[in-house]
């Protein structure tokens, strides 16, 4: 009997790469077989299913192994009746009660944050698109659902490279590194300049041919040529159609020129 994970899932893994390490088959391990193999497999290319409990110790663990327990966020994914998604966000690391409790006190802590702003972002990102696919005619909705993932992704962007930078928090920049405060502070500057940008940036021109007024044979009287134009133009709309093209071409009596034209050829 098939397993629901060969049934359902192991080809998706197979076209991604990420049965190479098991040989191709669905390994089971008990939990500590597993934080075994996060240590041997830092370099990621796996996935692993793993019951809550031990979901939260093995996430942990990867975060300790990047030396901080905010680098990483937890996303816990279900299913309604009717097939929407349900998406809860939470940052891996609980609520850290000795920083809050130094903080409390007025000393310095230095929190990476990263974790607990990617399941903020997660959250305003899925409530957005819940909004606007629960109601598909409203563009406002769409409008409102863009915007939110324009903002959420570029202060991604902002926190990602603050980091970048060198001015990340302690446990990923060193002693050196900012306060949490800091931190929050040099993120949020970051991304008011990037956001500035974007509402600054002026979309390219549209490129067109230059007037033909430019040219160095124009000779043309403009007026008597505009009034000749609206003449014909009897609907108004700024272009002359076949129609009206005909219709000029009989009042100028040059109908049947053109007709005997294409029979005999023009005169020379």
């Amino acid at each position: 009997m098939k397993s629901i994970f060969d049934e359902h899932y192991k080809a998706d893994f197979e076209k991604a790469g990420l049965l190479e390490r098991s040989g191709g088959d669905l390994q089971h391990l008990i939990s500590d077989a597993a934080t075994m193999q996060l240590i041997r497999w830092t370099d990621g290319g796996f996935g692993m299913a793993a019951h809550n409990y031990d979901g939260d110790m093995l996430t942990d663990q990867i975060a300790q192994v990047h030396r901080s327990p905010g680098f990483i966020t937890s996303n816990l994914v279900g299913r309604k009746e009717d097939g929407s998604l349900i998406k809860e966000f939470e940052a891996s690391h609980g609520t850290v009660s000795d920083l809050w409790n130094d903080h409390l006190a007025g000393k310095e802590t230095s929190l990476n944050p990263l974790g607990l702003v990617e399941a903020m972002m997660g959250a305003m990102q899925h409530a957005a698109t819940l909004d606007a696919e629960n109601n598909p005619s409203d563009e406002e909705k769409k409008i409102v659902e863009a915007k939110i993932f324009n903002y959420t992704e570029t202060l991604r962007t902002a926190m990602h490279n603050t980091f970048r930078y060198g001015q990340g928090t302690r446990d990923m920049s060193g002693p050196s590194g900012f306060t949490t405060e800091d931190y929050i502070a040099k993120v949020a500057w970051r991304l008011q300049r990037y956001l500035a940008m974007q509402d600054e940036e002026v979309p390219p021109p549209q490129l067109h041919e230059p007037d033909r007024k430019f040219l160095r044979n124009f000779s043309i009287d403009v007026e008597a040529t505009n009034k000749m134009f609206q003449k014909y133009d009897t609907n108004g709309d700024g272009q002359i159609d076949y129609p009206e093209f005909e219709a000029m071409m009989i009042k100028l009596n040059l109908a049947p020129k053109v007709k005997a034209e294409e029979e005999h050829g023009p005169d020379v």
